[in-house]
């Protein structure tokens, strides 16, 4: 495994503008969002399991992460997203998904979906890739703006 490879990704996926929007309006610290990526992504890119301590050195941070703090950080990911998997549950549970107050929030997944899947599709060689790209782009920065104002409380439900 390259650990600067997956250093690499990790850095182009925490910098990207619509990662940067999810992740500040996240239960997720920044070093909790890296610790969960290499938790459950560094052995895709390493075809083998990896032990904690291997895990803790890819962290981006110069500084030498020990395995302790590597767990702990990233038992704290963990538990902030099972508690946002239960807050989706709950607002679930109580009826709140049918309130037209969420409608914009279900179009922001709807055009994340888009994207995801226009983005996946542009390897493959089409006829026009100038279009696909123009395509993406557009659609990223409608993302980037929607984002940002459902993250100002006075534009949410909340």
């Amino acid at each position: 495994m390259q650990k600067n490879n997956v250093q690499l990704w990790l850095k182009n996926s925490l910098e990207d503008p619509i990662v940067k929007i999810l992740a500040k309006n996240s239960h997720l610290t920044k070093t909790q969002l890296e610790t969960l990526l290499i938790d459950i992504l560094a052995e895709n890119f390493s075809g083998k399991p990896l032990k904690y301590d291997e895990k803790a050195r890819l962290r981006l941070t110069k500084a030498k992460i020990s395995r302790g703090a590597f767990n702990r950080t990233l038992r704290q990911a963990q538990k902030n997203v099972i508690k946002a998997v239960y807050t989706v549950l709950l607002l679930g549970y109580l009826g709140i998904f049918e309130s037209p107050t969420l409608d914009q929030y279900i179009e922001i997944a709807n055009k994340l979906q888009e994207y995801i899947d226009a983005y996946k599709s542009l390897p493959n060689k089409t006829e026009r890739p100038e279009e696909q790209i123009r395509f993406l782009k557009l659609l990223r920065e409608e993302l980037e703006n929607s984002l940002k104002k459902l993250s100002n409380p006075s534009e949410g439900f909340m």
